[in-house]
């Protein structure tokens, strides 16, 4: 049975990725800061799908943590068939005057984390003749709303030249950009999600399904809804004026 690592795996779109890969009959590795909630969650998913739950308390912001997970992934004795690099953060401050060490953690996780686990995982990968690599990104990597953006637009451009370079290795990969989702990440930066209508927001389940069906068809790029897929045209082909006018820092939502 095949097995997939997932990263920020305890909440939103990475739980629920890891609930529909278990309903697929894969085994899973958990990652997320929070061994209890990592317990919690793959207790629950292993006996409802009765299949094999790993957790990984891994705190991506540090070295340390990052390079657990790396090791896991080399393991060839225990190979992993597709990572899905997860975990993310919204800052919930200007860049200008903010905390350099909140900076430097979003980076860690947001970019670092993902070239290092792509690293470690893609020759395994390439020498079983198959595999996936499923990176979350956002909406947001086409706006230009502070560094936050700049993460997802690095994610976005890494996992699109990774999938040019595993051209006819077997291995895919694949990023989702999500617009709004009903997860905790609004509330973790003091972002009221009731000023956006309800019908902006695409169920976590949805971009999960849409996410894992891009592995297995081999799409490189996923932006789930057709409303999505209209604005990132949208985004993709006005003038980074207007851009940065109606998409900038100050168009982030938080309170105050």
């Amino acid at each position: 049975m095949a097995t997939a690592l997932i990263t920020g795996a305890t909440s939103g779109i990475g739980r629920e990725i890891a609930w529909q890969l278990a309903a697929e009959r894969m085994n899973l590795i958990l990652v997320a800061r929070s061994a209890d909630r990592l317990e919690e969650v793959a207790e629950h998913i292993g006996q409802v799908a009765d299949v094999e739950v790993e957790v990984l308390p891994a705190d991506l912001s540090q070295a340390e943590g990052t390079l657990r997970v790396c090791e896991r992934l080399i393991d060839d004795e225990r190979p992993v068939g597709l990572l899905v690099n997860n975990a993310g953060f919204g800052l919930g401050q200007d860049f200008v005057g903010g905390d350099i060490e909140r900076e430097l953690n979003a980076l860690n996780v947001m970019v670092r984390a993902v070239l290092m686990t792509c690293h470690a995982a893609i020759p395994g990968m390439v020498a079983r003749g198959g595999g996936g690599i499923l990176n979350i990104a956002s909406m947001a990597a086409l706006t230009a709303q502070g560094t936050y953006s700049a993460h997802k637009a690095w994610v976005r451009t890494f996992t699109e030249g990774l999938a040019a370079s595993l051209k006819g290795t077997g291995v895919n990969a694949t990023v989702v950009c999500p617009g709004l989702v009903h997860t905790e990440f609004h509330e973790k930066v003091d972002v009221d999600p009731g000023q956006w209508p309800e019908s902006a927001f695409i169920p976590a389940e949805r971009v999960a399904a849409e996410a894992i069906e891009g592995v297995r068809r081999g799409k490189v790029v996923v932006t789930p809804s057709r409303r999505y897929r209209a604005l990132a045209g949208a985004l993709k082909v006005a003038p980074r004026s207007l851009v940065r006018a109606v998409a900038g820092p100050e168009r982030s939502g938080r309170r105050g």
